[in-house]
């Protein structure tokens, strides 16, 4: 790539990430993409300013021959969408190419959601040393809030009230949003922070709230693997992530009579269509319910 294509790539995700106040995640896939589109626009002996619509037909076209899942080329649209208008918008090209691609449709597949009776039996785990009480207070509090992985091992000491009930989190684009606490997740967290908490800190200063073994902040993988085991070892064969407590979170909501507005600021969304997911999420299990208890059903 060179220097000025690589500084139109830097200028655009700091445009993203200052003024449109885009995750970290976002950005970073954004520049694999447009790395992956220059390194095609290379071969051609073209770049950014000079493209045409057929050259970013040709490249996603090149994406679905190699492979590519139909959401990732629909992310690398909507990341080459974003920086063609930014070109346009500073002066950079007189014609936006993206005027003539179509963002991939996508089928959106259910996510994967606990019963209510599956939760119980994941929260009925066995919390006896201090990691094991650590693990429930992360499990507590995620199927009680309906946080990100991200969000939860980032938070802080001060980020939670246990005397008022609520946490208080840093979303994406570095949205602040605040989730009230139920009385087990309560619970679960001061056990944690008032006793296993300091044994497991091992004397380091450290204000981030939930620690690994050795007293260091936890990583995402650290706790999908606590998550992985804690639910076999609780006898659930079905298929764990901390996002499925995110969705399960919001589907119990909905379940309950919450209403989707309410629903959708506890889970941090920009857009409220990416919450309604799980209305079709309860839609589907009141058809169940239906077909299996009423006696005309079937």
């Amino acid at each position: 790539m060179d220097k000025a294509t690589e500084e139109r790539s830097d200028h655009f995700l700091t445009f993203l990430r200052v003024e449109r106040g885009l995750a970290k995640n976002t950005c970073l896939a954004y520049r694999r993409d447009l790395n992956s589109f220059h390194r095609f626009l290379r071969e051609k002996d073209s770049d950014d300013v000079s493209c045409s619509g057929n050259d970013v037909f040709l490249f996603v076209r090149q994406l679905k021959t190699e492979g590519r899942a139909p959401r990732s080329i629909a992310r690398c649209v909507a990341a080459l969408r974003s920086f063609f208008a930014y070109l346009t918008n500073e002066g950079l090209r007189t014609e936006d190419p993206m005027i003539y691609i179509s963002t991939p449709k996508l089928n959106q597949a259910l996510p994967n959601v606990l019963s209510e009776q599956t939760m119980d039996k994941l929260l009925q785990g066995a919390a006896h040393s201090d990691l094991e009480i650590r693990n429930l207070a992360m499990i507590e509090l995620l199927y009680g809030s309906g946080l990100r992985v991200s969000e939860l091992i980032s938070l802080r000491l001060e980020d939670v009230s246990l005397d008022v009930g609520y946490v208080r989190c840093l979303g994406k684009g570095s949205k602040e949003r605040i989730v009230p606490l139920g009385d087990p997740a309560i619970a679960a967290l001061q056990r944690y922070v008032r006793g296993a908490r300091g044994r497991i800190k091992r004397g380091q200063a450290t204000e981030i709230l939930f620690l690994n073994a050795k007293g260091r902040p936890l990583t995402r993988q650290g706790f999908w693997l606590i998550l992985k085991g804690w639910a076999e070892a609780c006898g659930i064969s079905q298929h764990v992530s901390p996002h499925t407590l995110r969705h399960t979170f919001a589907t119990h909501l909905l379940d309950h009579g919450a209403d989707l507005r309410s629903v959708q600021e506890m889970l941090g969304h920009a857009d409220i269509s990416t919450t309604q997911i799980y209305t079709h999420l309860t839609k589907k299990y009141i058809l169940e319910v239906f077909q299996k208890a009423h006696p005309r059903a079937k």
